[in-house]
């Protein structure tokens, strides 16, 4: 049973930081591409980052650049979304996600999904 399980989310302000983090179970994702996915209410969820299995590549979206950072521990088989100057559009359910193995870096294609964590920031 393939389990992506978040934590870190939380409520900050406006301009804070929160890191993020995933932890993968049920098979190794080494080899897959891991990345983040937000939903806010009443909106689609969208692609956040994305990062290769060897960490050479990462992908992020406009909105983020910058300000987010995409990282991953293989041996741990977990992923982490360090999250700067965070604003009130930045909050959102944030959904950690796997592709399986070889497939390339981008916005879709992924198989696994966890449950998300909730990211709150006030202005």
């Amino acid at each position: 049973q393939v389990q992506l399980v978040e934590s870190g989310g939380g409520l900050v302000q406006a301009g804070g930081s929160l890191r993020l983090a995933c932890a993968a179970s049920g098979r190794t994702f080494s080899n897959s591409v891991m990345g983040w996915f937000r939903q806010a209410p009443g909106k689609e969820r969208e692609f956040v980052a994305g990062i290769s299995w060897s960490t050479v590549t990462a992908a992020y979206a406009d909105s983020v650049k910058g300000r987010f950072t995409i990282s991953r521990d293989n041996a741990k088989n977990t992923v982490h979304l360090q999250m700067n100057s965070l604003t009130p559009e930045d909050a959102a359910l944030y959904y950690c996600a796997a592709k399986r193995p070889g497939l390339p870096v981008s916005p879709s294609g992924y198989a696994y999904w966890g449950q998300g964590t909730q990211v709150t920031v006030s202005s």
